[in-house]
């Protein structure tokens, strides 16, 4: 089948590609010329992965293809995916205006009856505002799909081609005969599609996100709680995460959630919610519950020094919001940073793979290190933000030679606390007792 796919950031290019590789003709367009140069030439836009040599593979078979040019992508394709941002508003409200206006686009273009599909995470009643500006604008048939996606971030190419579902929210019979055309190299194999009316599969991705959002923060919660009266957070989720009903993902306690999805989906549900005169309490305080557990840390590092952190040598190590990505948008390490620099610290950080988006946002108001290593030389402390494997399994002898203190403040609990102790470490996690130095 030949399907164009609008806009190529995360969800599209993963979206594209996977349909490549899943044997359609898949037509990528983008309004960044030098990004579609890029991409025609081989380079892959973002970090994700085994993303690239399925990217490479498609290209080479002639079924992956990347222009500017939309009518010329529409006319080749019967099926449109929108794969477009919804940044949050002032007000947390998802921004439709490029939804929108590349609907209108189509609805000027189209010469034939297409199926719009909806990837973008967007608010309950996007789909009849898509079909409306459309209708608008054209008298011949077409129908407007809700699809939306659930990648993980640093696992896209293996949830794209291994879903544990496929939501499709459509009330025309025929848009589901294609849908499920499309998807039938997964329902081959006994993934599921979900069929259901529009609106339940818009709402699906902000209720699962935020149900996910939720379960982290709950666990962060207990994690504090742990601490007050000496319980152990990770026999807690153990034990916890053994029952069927709850299960051990999405329990392991940290400096809060971020990224692209989380925050901006609770925010717009929140928003959703008092557009219909109908509070979420549970998010909202999800939400405050996160944005205070992101620095929790930050006045550990300072009573550890005495309530003076002016002139501190503070070593980070990871920048990106969570492992086996590039992407900073909503980054813990980025709001640590900026109350760390705030309360007089110097930071040094290294993060392979997202410092080059972090200098980006904040130049040179910290350095950056060559290595893991480098970012230790004479640091009064580390404070570890993203889990990266590379941090698992450090050598604490030369930690302990390149540092001035050996002092550590895990905010992603990578170490179990017999390590530091073993080390004479002292060691600040969350939610476990605090490891002090010999």
């Amino acid at each position: 089948m030949n399907i164009t796919i609008v806009g190529t950031g995360y969800v599209g290019l993963v979206t594209g590609t996977t349909l490549a590789e899943l044997g359609n003709s898949v037509y990528c367009v983008d309004i960044d010329e030098k990004k579609v140069e890029g991409m025609k030439n081989g380079i892959v836009p973002i970090y994700e992965p085994n993303l690239e040599e399925m990217f490479l593979r498609n290209i080479q078979a002639e079924r992956l293809f990347f222009t500017t040019n939309l009518k010329e992508a529409l006319d080749k394709s019967e099926v449109v995916y929108l794969a477009l941002p919804t940044p949050p508003g002032e007000d947390g409200s998802a921004d439709l205006s490029y939804v929108l206006q590349v609907a209108n686009n189509i609805g000027e273009m189209m010469t034939e009856y297409k199926v719009i599909v909806n990837k973008s995470t967007v608010p309950v009643g996007t789909a009849d505002k898509v079909s409306e500006v459309i209708s608008s604008k054209t008298d011949i048939p077409f129908d407007v799909v809700s699809n939306p996606e659930f990648l993980r971030e640093g696992f896209a190419v293996e949830d794209s081609m291994n879903p544990a579902r496929v939501v499709v929210g459509s009330s025309s019979e025929k848009a589901k005969e294609i849908m499920a055309k499309i998807y039938q190299p997964f329902t081959n194999t006994g993934i599921p599609i979900i069929f259901m009316d529009e609106k339940s599969s818009e709402l699906t991705k902000y209720a699962a996100n935020s149900f996910l959002a939720v379960k982290i923060t709950f666990m962060n919660e207990i994690a504090n709680y742990c601490e007050k009266v000496g319980a152990d957070v990770d026999k807690v989720r153990l034990g916890m995460g053994s029952d069927d009903r709850i299960g051990h993902r999405f329990l392991f306690p940290g400096i809060g959630y971020g990224g692209s999805c989380f925050p901006k989906d609770v925010k717009a549900l929140i928003k959703s919610g008092k557009q219909e005169d109908f509070n979420f309490q549970i998010l909202e305080a999800t939400e405050n519950v996160n944005t205070a557990q992101k620095v929790i840390l930050v006045s550990d590092i300072e009573n550890y020094f005495g309530g003076n952190l002016e002139g501190k040598t503070i070593a980070l190590w990871g920048l990106a919001f969570k492992a086996n990505t590039d992407d900073i948008r909503e980054a813990s390490s980025l709001d640590n940073i900026n109350l760390l620099l705030k309360k007089g610290a110097k930071i040094v950080a290294y993060d392979a793979v997202a410092e080059k988006n972090v200098q980006k946002v904040l130049g040179d108001k910290i350095q950056y290190a060559k290595s893991m290593y480098e970012a230790l030389e004479n640091a009064d402390a580390l404070f570890i933000a993203t889990e990266w494997p590379e941090f698992k399994n450090p050598n604490f002898k030369l930690m302990a030679e390149k540092m001035k203190n050996k002092v550590i403040f895990d905010g992603r609990n990578m170490y179990p606390l017999e390590v530091p102790e073993q080390n004479g470490f002292y060691y600040k996690s969350i939610g476990r007792k605090t490891i002090l130095s010999k």
